[in-house]
């Protein structure tokens, strides 16, 4: 792992801090942020460190040899950002969500659809195999945003296995936790456990994401060293197909109550030009311009070491 001064772990927090605020929007994948900005496979990296190899270094060689080996440095500063992001930014994006809801979608649509050009651009040789993957991937991500919401559930091993679900997708570029946790019903279980502090949804869910990350991890790391551009590929597919979720205008169809929050779980993609209500196309158009842009601005800062 590299050795950085702390300015670089400065920036690293700041990467943190965007993949949070990606990530407090259910939609919007706080893994598309990392791939982004150039730390995802660092991230898959250093998450696999945790092992029984860790716990054997620790007890041999001390903290410090345990920390090097974790990189531990770079996750404190990764997440770091990350919780400072949920936690300052929440009430700020929850309040974009009820009141400019068009503006903040077509901000986060014109920077997926940059993330998708530079996911891709990423695949040093296309192949039928890798075409296969893009396509595979485009097809699940849009077939998950079109899904039903599940009914509320409260049992502790489908809570566990939310926690588990849920985190998989915060770390693949384009499917979101927080949508995931919408979908399998257990958004508002959770949602309850936090404010209401009770303590055994939070550990059973808390336990099954790092169950998931963990495992999780091994799989995409696996993937990485062995099919590399078929892999690129299928996350390419993954950040495609979750566009539909985050098209700017849309027609609600349905929607559920979470305690005081109206969420809409069912809707339509539909024109600007019939979009019921005012479309507000031409500051969407300059957000989404601006959206764009800030990814070819994260990418250029990356890839300046």
């Amino acid at each position: 792992m590299e050795d950085r001064n702390r300015l670089q772990y400065f920036f690293i927090a700041l990467k943190g801090m965007a993949m949070g605020a990606a990530d407090v929007v259910p939609g919007v994948s706080g893994g598309t942020i990392a791939f982004i900005s150039g730390i995802y496979e660092e991230l898959i990296s250093s998450i696999n460190n945790i092992n029984l190899g860790l716990f054997k270094v620790l007890k041999n060689e001390g903290f410090k040899a345990a920390w090097k080996k974790l990189n531990g440095n770079f996750l404190l500063a990764l997440f770091s950002g990350i919780a400072i992001s949920v936690v300052s930014l929440a009430k700020l994006i929850s309040w974009l969500l009820e009141n400019q809801a068009i503006l903040l979608w077509a901000f986060f649509f014109g920077l997926v659809v940059a993330s998708v050009y530079f996911v891709g651009k990423s695949i040093e040789k296309w192949s039928l195999s890798a075409v296969i993957m893009l396509l595979v991937g485009a097809g699940i991500a849009y077939y998950i945003t079109t899904l039903p919401v599940s009914e509320n559930t409260e049992s502790l091993p489908f809570l566990f296995l939310s926690g588990a679900l849920a985190v998989c997708a915060m770390i693949l570029p384009g499917i979101s936790g927080a949508f995931i946790l919408v979908l399998l019903g257990s958004y508002k279980t959770i949602l309850d456990a936090v404010h209401e502090r009770d303590i055994t949804v939070v550990v059973t869910v808390a336990v099954g994401a790092v169950f998931g990350l963990l495992s999780f991890a091994r799989l995409l790391k696996w993937m990485f060293k062995n099919y590399r551009n078929p892999t690129l590929a299928l996350l390419t597919g993954f950040i495609l197909g979750s566009l539909n979720k985050i098209w700017p205008w849309k027609k609600v169809l349905e929607t559920k109550t979470f305690g005081d929050k109206v969420v809409p779980v069912n809707e339509a993609s539909v024109s600007p030009l019939t979009f019921d209500g005012d479309p507000q196309l031409l500051y969407a158009v300059v957000l989404a311009a601006l959206g764009f842009s800030l990814i070819f601005i994260l990418e250029k800062t990356a890839s300046k070491k």
